[in-house]
């Protein structure tokens, strides 16, 4: 067996620095390649045609990387477009409904039962891109004119409602450095405190005076140090906590909500049985939510009470922290 030094000397002397595997390397490069070579294309017939739907319907139903070109275009992301479709689903809208011809694709069950509907796959997508004709001129539709539809300037941030723009589907430089500086700032732009809906509660808590703090509670560091975990907002303090309240906004989804519904559930049954008279609160919202029902039940059971970011909710939660507080004192 080799001592520490050794072993530390083996990671230092023999590190490769980057690991790649120079078979998926060169499979990758060709599907990076034919993307940019279809972008090319595209590109040549937009000078030699005008800017026209049709050759962007034909690019995403004739080719088989066309609509990646498309996002790779515009710098919408896969996950970005398929949070859209849903949506797009979702919503009754009748602008958006014409404009995106969502009478000819969308199915009667899907109309009747909107509040189950379940994320279509990337397979499905494309399914449904190559089967109907409408759905396609829709799509397409949305990067032409998605950003003149209000209800797309309420839902999406300005940063993504951007990308739906006429000049990036024209190939015109500002447009193309446009998408530059947002596929390299996206990461940048989410991690943003004054871009967290955590601000929002902080701003009401501010504006009613009402005084918190965050982080681990005592209790939990001495009883339950491997369950515990950092609290978002307690009222008023850590010492004596009165309220607690967790924020989970999301627009991606992931296998790790299931995990995450779980571990507020056993927060839960922590604050019941450490803190019993103090109120267990949760915001729980976002498109990424709304398409794992499952994982949402089982999240909303961990509080007492669970409100949206909705103007409506935020009012609700202004007046249930009134009355929580003076029937404290």
């Amino acid at each position: 067996m080799k001592n520490i030094q050794e072993k530390f000397s083996t990671v230092i002397t023999k590190n490769t620095f980057y690991f790649y595997n120079r078979e998926f390397e060169q499979i990758y490069e060709g599907y990076v390649n034919s993307i940019k070579e279809t972008l090319l294309v595209l590109k040549n017939q937009i000078q030699n045609r005008g800017l026209k739907k049709e050759l962007f319907e034909d690019l995403i139903y004739k080719k088989e990387n066309g609509l990646r070109a498309l996002l790779a275009l515009t710098g919408f992301s896969n996950e970005s477009l398929k949070r859209l479709i849903t949506f797009m689903r979702i919503v009754d809208d009748p602008e958006l409904n014409a404009l995106i011809n969502k009478d000819k694709w969308i199915t009667d069950a899907e109309i009747r039962d909107r509040e189950n509907i379940k994320e279509w796959s990337d397979s499905k997508i494309q399914k449904k891109v190559r089967e109907s004709e409408f759905f396609r001129k829709g799509l397409v539709n949305i990067f032409f004119e998605g950003s003149t539809i209000p209800i797309f300037s309420k839902a999406l941030p300005l940063f993504e409602l951007k990308k739906l723009s006429i000049s990036k589907l024209n190939f015109e430089i500002d447009a193309l450095i446009d998408t530059l500086i947002r596929y390299k700032e996206k990461g940048s732009y989410s991690g943003k405190k004054e871009n967290n809906p955590e601000v929002v509660i902080e701003n009401i808590l501010d504006e009613m005076g009402i005084g918190f703090e965050g982080g681990d509670l005592g209790e939990l560091i001495n009883n339950a140090p491997d369950e515990k975990r950092r609290m978002d907002f307690i009222i008023p303090n850590k010492m004596s906590p009165k309220i607690i309240i967790e924020c989970s906004y999301l627009v991606t989804t992931s296998s790790g909500q299931g995990d995450k519904s779980k571990a507020e559930i056993s927060i839960d049954s922590l604050i019941k049985e450490h803190y019993s008279d103090a109120h267990f609160l949760g915001f729980v919202d976002g498109i990424g939510w709304y398409v794992r029902k499952n994982d949402l039940k089982r999240m909303v059971t961990a509080y007492e009470d669970v409100f949206t970011f909705h103007e409506e909710e935020l009012e609700r939660f202004k007046q249930l922290l009134k009355e929580l507080l003076v029937n404290d004192q």
